[in-house]
């Protein structure tokens, strides 16, 4: 296995429990709001902590809600809140399923533009012929540097 297939199965590893999590996404009202909350603690309280209005930790708290908050400014209300900021971007299929389905996507442009132009000149493959080139080009994709698979001029 190379290095970067290596590197994409521990990378797998680590988020394959996160995709499982639904319960880990972001509270409706917000993180902020929704440990604040469970603290009992006042905006008031909190604006003390960080060192920041109340009108500004009422405005933190709707940012993060409408997804428009800074993650360094989440990252102050954690250190506020005494909880450490956990950030990750968890990709919806495994990683591995997601490069085999875009080399097959890839695969099966190249193959329709290469069966159209050879329709034309009355070579085109049947079924089974295709399937099988289409299946010997995502294994060359796939074989190649993984880089290519993301270039919409293929």
């Amino acid at each position: 296995m190379d290095a970067k297939a290596l590197a994409r199965k521990n990378l797998e590893n680590r988020l394959a429990s996160l995709r499982e999590r639904p319960e880990l996404a972001r509270p409706p009202r917000g993180w902020i709001r929704a440990l604040r909350d469970a603290y009992g603690m006042t905006t008031r309280q909190l604006a003390a902590r960080m060192g920041k209005s109340q009108s500004v930790i009422v405005e933190m708290e709707k940012g993060e809600a409408r997804d428009s908050l800074t993650l360094a400014t989440l990252r102050q209300a954690a250190e506020a809140l005494d909880c450490t900021l956990v950030y990750a971007l968890v990709p919806n299929a495994p990683i591995e399923e997601q490069v085999h389905k875009r080399a097959r996507q890839l695969a099966t442009q190249r193959l329709s533009r290469t069966s159209h132009s050879m329709a034309l000149e009355n070579q085109g493959l049947d079924a089974e012929a295709q399937s099988q080139e289409r299946d010997r080009l995502v294994d060359d994709l796939l074989r190649g540097p993984a880089a290519r698979l993301w270039d919409d001029n293929v």
